[in-house]
């Protein structure tokens, strides 16, 4: 390991990163420095400017993954190294705003119908039911369940930080029956190798299949059943407030999009064009009979 990917490893951890993003920071600078064939010490602010246009141009990559690649290039450059740069050298790109596609009551049901593995079917409900990241849902342990409360608890989301969301008595009647039949033990849903959770591409290759099983035209991923979550909450009258604190999100702003789809809001107000007066539809003239 490199001096100076040792000092931003520290750096990271100084600052209580996740260990994804610090492995996605260093997978990023790595693919930087091979780019150019040199040490990212030895470039500049024109260097980035021009990664980033291969990034757009070349690679074709979308605004969120080079919005990655330039967090972690400010991270390097700001914080490690100590560049007095200002944060123009290394522009942020702007993410389209785009709305989260929506499966109805029906379509989770059928959804969550189609999965043939016990396993696959308890872990995806439990994200419905919990409006969980799939990335938590596989990293519940059995412990974090607790019947006494009614409550799920989520050690250590997005975030780094711990929360607790509902238990329903109908999702705890699905862990129980799962529980009989698996007896997890460590992780409520362990992996192939059984001191590891499952990963979240078991997960996603279930609910691809589960989707083609049950007709389902809309595109569908777990996190499609987070959603679920929170606009199906709206739409029955749970206020944006707690749903921000079930979801775990930082900011209201966040939570306050799915308002933009859920039917209790876009539908509450008619549309002008049913205040227009019925049209006149003419009676049909018979045609006089021919003899």
């Amino acid at each position: 390991m490199t001096p100076l990917r040792q000092r931003m490893l520290e750096d990271m951890g100084i600052r209580n990163f996740a260990e994804n993003t610090q492995l996605s920071y260093l997978q990023q600078i790595s693919a930087y420095a091979r780019h150019f064939g040199r040490s990212p010490e030895a470039l500049g602010p024109e260097d980035v400017r021009t990664y980033q246009v291969h990034l757009v141009e070349v690679r074709k990559l979308s605004a969120a993954s080079v919005g990655i690649a330039t967090s972690a290039l400010r991270f390097l450059y700001k914080v490690t190294l100590k560049r007095d740069w200002a944060l123009e050298d290394i522009p942020m790109p702007k993410k389209p705003f785009r709305l989260p596609v929506i499966l109805s009551h029906d379509e989770v049901t059928r959804l969550l119908e189609s999965v043939a593995s016990l396993k696959h079917r308890t872990l995806l409900t439990t994200t419905y039911a919990a409006g969980l990241r799939v990335s938590e849902a596989t990293h519940l342990r059995v412990t974090d369940i607790d019947s006494e409360r009614m409550v799920l608890r989520v050690d250590q989301g997005k975030g780094r930080k711990d929360r607790y969301v509902m238990l329903s008595p109908r999702l705890l009647d699905t862990l129980r029956a799962y529980w009989r039949s698996e007896r997890p033990r460590l992780w409520l849903f362990p992996g192939d190798r059984l001191e590891q959770p499952i990963t979240k591409g078991a997960v996603e290759a279930a609910c691809q299949k589960a989707r083609r099983v049950a007709g389902l035209t809309k595109p569908v991923t777990p996190h499609s059943l987070r959603h679920a979550f929170a606009t199906h909450l709206l739409e029955a009258g749970t206020d944006v407030r707690t749903i921000q604190l079930l979801l775990g999100h930082r900011s209201l702003a966040t939570t306050s999009r799915y308002l933009k789809v859920a039917t209790s809001t876009v539908c509450a107000t008619r549309s002008p064009l049913d205040w227009l007066p019925a049209p006149v539809v003419p009676t049909p003239v018979t045609p006089p009979a021919h003899f």
